[in-house]
């Protein structure tokens, strides 16, 4: 992207993750180290060094707050090339605009949800960002089908994963991390695949080959 469209889609991730947004370096980094890794100790998410899926989520918390936050440097191999905007990340991670988010969350609620039980979902809402990334990194590395040996335990999680955009064909993109279509097979679809495709063509974004 060029830098008009980086930040537009850094403000715009903001809007959209609200009070569970994932500061992008922080997030990067820790997606080149899991790739690097592999359900090893290094991993920073392997659900095969964990009890439960709590204890790797509050692992995974640990390191995403030392990037985050700059108390912990990366490896050379996993620095650069991923977009940084202090400034926004800052005003992203006061607690004030989270509270601010949580707020707008429930007065949405108070506004429209026609049960009481509807509000035991506003949870998710606050903590999408973790939940997210913990059923990838426990489901995608635990259950479902392989169409590669990778060395790990990565697996592809059909047809759940279309709900996750296509992340849960964890295998296919452990195999092909680079690819932008993480579909490997005539029965797989990535939801992502054609969003890219169509960024691509109006200039959005430019693909690398």
């Amino acid at each position: 992207m060029n830098k008009f469209w980086e930040r537009f889609f850094y403000g715009f991730t903001i809007m959209v993750q609200g009070a569970s947004f994932l500061n992008p370096r922080a997030y990067a980094i820790m997606h080149r180290m899991h790739h690097a890794y592999s359900d090893t100790e290094k991993d920073p998410h392997s659900p095969h060094f964990f009890k439960d899926v709590w204890h790797m989520t509050m692992r995974t918390k640990e390191i995403y707050l030392g990037y985050a936050k700059y108390n912990l440097e990366p490896e050379k191999a996993f620095r650069g090339n991923y977009p940084e905007w202090k400034f926004m990340d800052k005003v992203s991670d006061s607690w004030v605009v989270r509270i601010l988010f949580g707020a707008g969350y429930v007065t949405f609620y108070c506004f429209f949800a026609t049960q009481w039980w509807m509000f035991l979902l506003l949870p998710i809402h606050f903590f999408m960002g973790p939940v997210h990334g913990a059923i990838v990194n426990w489901c995608g590395h635990k259950y479902g089908y392989s169409n590669f040996e990778n060395h790990d335990h990565s697996k592809n999680t059909m047809p759940i994963d279309i709900f996750l955009m296509g992340e849960l064909m964890q295998n296919n993109h452990h195999k092909s991390p680079n690819s932008i279509n993480f579909a490997k097979k005539w029965y797989e679809f990535d939801p992502t695949y054609p969003v890219i495709l169509f960024l691509n063509k109006v200039k959005i974004i430019h693909l690398k080959k």
